[in-house]
C-alpha cells in the first residue's frame, strides 16, 4: 500500500534529483506542444497517407502484443518454474532484443525470414510466401523487440506466486491447466495488464527493426513512427504534428489501462 509522506520529510537531495528527472522527462514533450502549428492539424490528420500510417500502427502493434502474450506467457511461466542446464543462456537469449539496437533485430529477421533467409527461403520456394517487406514483417519486427518486455514482467509475476497456493490446489485434485488458469493467472492479473501496456507501447513506437525488415512503403508498411521520419525530411511541421498524434494516442491508452490496472489491484486488496 502506498504511503503519503510530507515533502519536508524527504531528503533535499532526493527532491532535487526528482525535480531534475521530471524536467528532463516532461520538458521535451511540453516543448513539442508549445511549438505545434495547431492550425495545420486538421489537414495533417485527415491526410490519407497519415491516417493509413496511424491505422497500420494500431493494427500491427495490437497484433504484435497479442502474439507476445501467446508466446511470451508460456516462456515466462517456463523460466519462472523450471531450472535446467542452459536456462540462464536461454533466458538471456529471450531478453536479448531489449538491449540490441532495433536495426540489428531487423537485420537478424531478414537473415531468418527474408527471401534468402534460413527459414524464409523455404517458405518462398515451397509455398510462395514472402514475409519481408510486408505488413506481416512489421508485426514480427514489433513482436521481436517488444515481446521480451512482456516476458520479463510475467516471469517476475509467476515467480512471486506463493507455491503453497499452487500446492494446495494440486492436492485438492485440480488439474495443471485448472491451476494455471484459475489460480495463477488471477494472481498475476495486475502484472499481466502492466505487461500488455508496456509491450503495446514498445510495439507502437518501434522504428529501427520495422524500417529494416518491413521497409517504409506508404500505405503498406509505413507505420506512424516511419511517417514521422519521412515527414521530418520534407517539413518539420508535419513531423511535429504526427509526433503529437502518436503521443496523444499512446497517452490516452496508457492512462486508460493504468486506471483499469489500479482499480483491479484495489479490488483484490479489498477481498
Amino acid at each position: 500500500m502506498r504511503r503519503n509522506f510530507a515533502v519536508s520529510q524527504a531528503p533535499r537531495g532526493v527532491i532535487a534529483a526528482a525535480v531534475v528527472g521530471l524536467m528532463l522527462l516532461v520538458l521535451p514533450v511540453l516543448a513539442m506542444l508549445l511549438r505545434v502549428p495547431w492550425s495545420a492539424l486538421p489537414e495533417i490528420v485527415t491526410d490519407e497517407a497519415n491516417r493509413s500510417a496511424l491505422l497500420l500502427s494500431l493494427r500491427t502493434s495490437v497484433l504484435a502484443t497479442l502474439l507476445s502474450v501467446a508466446v511470451g506467457a508460456p516462456v515466462a511461466w517456463l523460466i519462472a518454474h523450471y531450472s535446467f542446464p542452459g536456462m540462464r543462456v536461454l533466458r538471456a537469449l529471450c531478453v536479448l532484443p531489449m538491449v540490441l539496437p532495433p536495426v540489428v533485430g531487423g537485420v537478424a529477421l531478414i537473415y531468418v525470414l527474408g527471401k534468402n533467409g534460413v527459414v524464409g527461403q523455404y517458405l518462398w520456394e515451397w509455398f510462395g510466401i514472402r514475409i519481408a517487406f510486408t505488413e506481416s514483417a512489421a508485426v514480427l519486427a514489433q513482436f521481436f523487440v517488444a515481446a521480451p518486455y512482456f516476458i520479463v514482467v510475467m516471469e517476475s509475476a509467476f515467480a512471486n506466486v506463493d507455491p503453497a497456493l499452487v500446492g494446495v490446489s494440486r492436492s485438492l485434485g485440480a488439474r495443471p491447466w485448472h491451476v494455471l488458469l484459475r489460480v495463477q493467472f488471477p494472481l498475476v492479473r495486475p502484472a499481466l495488464i502492466a505487461g500488455l501496456v508496456l509491450t503495446w507501447a514498445r510495439a507502437l513506437g518501434e522504428f529501427g527493426a520495422t524500417i529494416t525488415f518491413a521497409g517504409n512503403t506508404q500505405g503498406r508498411t509505413q507505420t506512424l513512427p516511419l511517417a514521422v521520419y519521412t515527414a521530418l525530411e520534407s517539413g518539420r511541421d508535419a513531423a511535429l504534428l504526427l509526433s503529437v498524434v502518436l503521443i496523444a494516442v499512446s497517452f490516452i491508452v496508457l492512462v486508460s489501462l493504468k486506471s483499469h490496472w489500479t482499480s483491479g489491484v484495489l479490488r483484490r486488496g479489498q477481498q
